[in-house]
């Protein structure tokens, strides 16, 4: 294992989908074989956009760690915590603040895309603890001494919002502070059912991890086929068929190779296509189903994994912090 030490994580805003496991958590699993990898739970930037239902968070705090943990997150080896229970963030989060203007915050590529996603929530009124969400996430990473963060091309901006806190703290007050890097995953955004470009609950185009295989097969024989193919003898493309692009994360290479000729030579109708495409699915999905399903049964384990890993994160974030009140004279 590399002397190194991983910070990511996720905000707890519902259950995870197969584009979140493809995406990041395929990474996560793999990595915490090689560095020392801290995962938070984001409850608090949750709030950022979810104020008025605060049940909704906590519940789904339990959720997204069952997800983590049915996906292949070890808690031997991934260090899970819960954000709001790291009080040393939010007060680097206060301290991160005098470093960072409001005109900066408001030029963050991710930022003004996210505040455009949430113009139904917020109209004109953003609030400041939305559009300072990427301070607090500079907090969250360097509070754990965090030099590399996992993630997608999406949330550069917000990583080198990050570096520049870091420069600038570091400058006014000594070299206190790691720089982190970002490491790029190498996945791509998974589609949604209906080709979007974008896989989500709000779109209704979206495979759970925690999905039932009634419901597999129900979302998956809905999934969008090559509108020109009428009949079952049409021929028809696969590279507009979103059964086909499925059939490539779920199916075998050669599975995938017959699937695209019997297609194109119209010897293989979509039900059957989809069929096939759901039960391969459902067998993936099945040993990660199984899992979450003892886990929702045994609540115990979760809690007391959450309970070690704050435990473990809190005293480290403390570490931090009395370097960084020593550096700023608070130290009294």
């Amino acid at each position: 294992m590399e002397n190194k030490r991983i910070v990511t994580g996720d905000r707890p805003t519902g259950r995870l989908h197969i584009g979140h496991y493809f995406g990041s958590l395929v990474n996560r699993v793999k990595l915490q074989d090689k560095y020392e990898t801290y995962i938070l739970v984001a409850d608090v930037q949750a709030l950022t956009d979810n104020f008025n239902n605060p049940e909704k968070v906590r519940k789904n705090v339990r959720e997204l760690v069952i997800d983590y943990l049915s996906c292949g997150i070890d808690p031997k080896k991934s260090t899970i915590y819960i954000q709001s229970m790291i009080p040393e963030t939010a007060e680097l989060t206060v301290f991160y603040s005098n470093l960072v203007t409001i005109a900066r915050l408001q030029r963050n590529p991710t930022v003004k895309t996210e505040i455009a996603q949430k113009k139904e929530l917020f109209g004109e009124s953003v609030t400041y603890g939305f559009l300072g969400y990427p301070v607090s996430q500079a907090a969250d990473i360097t509070v754990l001494d965090g030099e590399i963060v996992p993630a997608g091309e999406d949330q550069e901006p917000l990583i080198e919002q990050c570096r520049e806190i870091v420069r600038k703290f570091n400058s006014i007050y000594g070299e206190v502070l790691k720089e982190p890097q970002i490491y790029l995953s190498e996945n791509k955004r998974i589609k949604g059912l209906d080709g979007n470009d974008k896989m989500g609950k709000s779109l209704g185009n979206a495979i759970y991890i925690s999905d039932s295989p009634e419901e597999i097969t129900k979302k998956i024989m809905g999934a969008v086929t090559d509108p020109a193919r009428i009949k079952k003898d049409d021929p028809g493309n696969p590279d507009i068929c979103m059964v086909s692009y499925y059939h490539k994360l779920f199916s075998s290479e050669d599975e995938c190779k017959t699937i695209c000729e019997e297609c194109k030579a119209g010897k293989r109708g979509c039900v059957a296509c989809k069929k096939q495409l759901a039960k391969n699915t459902i067998e993936f999905l099945r040993p990660m189903r199984e899992k979450r399903e003892y886990l929702e049964a045994h609540p115990e384990i979760v809690d007391e994994i959450l309970k070690e890993g704050t435990a473990k994160a809190k005293k480290e974030a403390e570490k931090t912090m009395k370097k960084v009140k020593k550096a700023m004279k608070l130290g009294y």
